[in-house]
């Protein structure tokens, strides 16, 4: 069953892909949203209270209401990341990348050979290693490749310093900052705003620009699912302010 990349399809397009970040497992919300015409669902395993099981059910959902699942990962660690592939999810953001052994290792995690060391497994996310469905071997680990999405997340003080060797490291689509963790790592803890962290951020963006790699702003938008929620809850108690039901004579 190979299925298609939306996100990965964008990039080789050049134009922005539109998801929505998923921090709670619900494969409700995913059959609801799909709906909508959007490209992709990013799902927070570093900080959601999600189980393998529950993953594997929000790609089957994912997949059959055509919209691509992704995922932060807790770690980089090649085990921790095969079990999200081997669940289904096509594209993976791997958190703090501070050094250029940190993009290396998501980049060998994330693809099989021989861009990478990506164990294959008899599961759903190879197509439970069926023989009908895999007639060549090495063109199907092309294939997932080409339609495997890497995202590397910059949140620690040393990319200031680790960044050129970071962005010679092949393979990694997009890069993006955690502003919490980046800012506190620079001594500034729950101000991401400051003027300092800011700066450090803008030069990171046009360092990675002026390389020729890709911002995620620059090819993805996306919206937390509470802030969907919240939204719409607000847009309901604002039409009762302004309309508040009449009581009995």
């Amino acid at each position: 069953m190979k299925r298609p990349n939306r996100l990965k399809a964008a990039l080789r397009e050049g134009r922005i892909a539109y998801g929505y970040n998923l921090i709670f497992p619900s494969p409700w919300v995913i059959e609801i949203l799909g709906y909508l015409d959007f490209d992709f669902v990013w799902i927070d395993g570093e900080h959601g209270p999600f189980g393998l099981d529950q993953i594997e059910e929000l790609c089957r959902t994912a997949e059959g209401v055509g919209v691509t699942p992704i995922a932060r990962v807790p770690d980089i660690g090649s085990s921790t990341i095969l079990r999200y592939l081997d669940r289904g999810v096509m594209g993976i953001m791997g958190p703090h990348i501070a050094t250029k052994k940190d993009a290396e290792q998501l980049v060998k995690a994330c693809l099989f050979g021989p861009q990478g060391e990506r164990s294959f497994g008899g599961n759903r996310g190879s197509d439970y290693n069926y023989a009908a469905a895999l007639p060549d071997r090495k063109k199907y680990y092309q294939d997932r490749n080409d339609n495997m999405v890497v995202g590397a997340l910059l949140e620690d003080r040393a990319v200031i310093k680790e960044l050129d060797g970071i962005l010679s490291v092949p393979g990694i689509d997009y890069f993006g900052i955690g502003p919490n963790d980046f800012a506190q790592s620079l001594g500034f803890p729950g101000e991401p705003e400051h003027p300092k962290v800011t700066a450090a951020m803008q030069d990171i963006h046009d360092r990675i620009r002026r390389a020729g790699r890709l911002v995620g702003g620059d090819c993805m938008r996306s919206e937390w699912i509470q802030t969907i929620l919240i939204e719409g809850g607000q847009k309901i108690l604002a039409d009762r302010k302004a309309a508040p039901r009449k009581g009995r004579k």
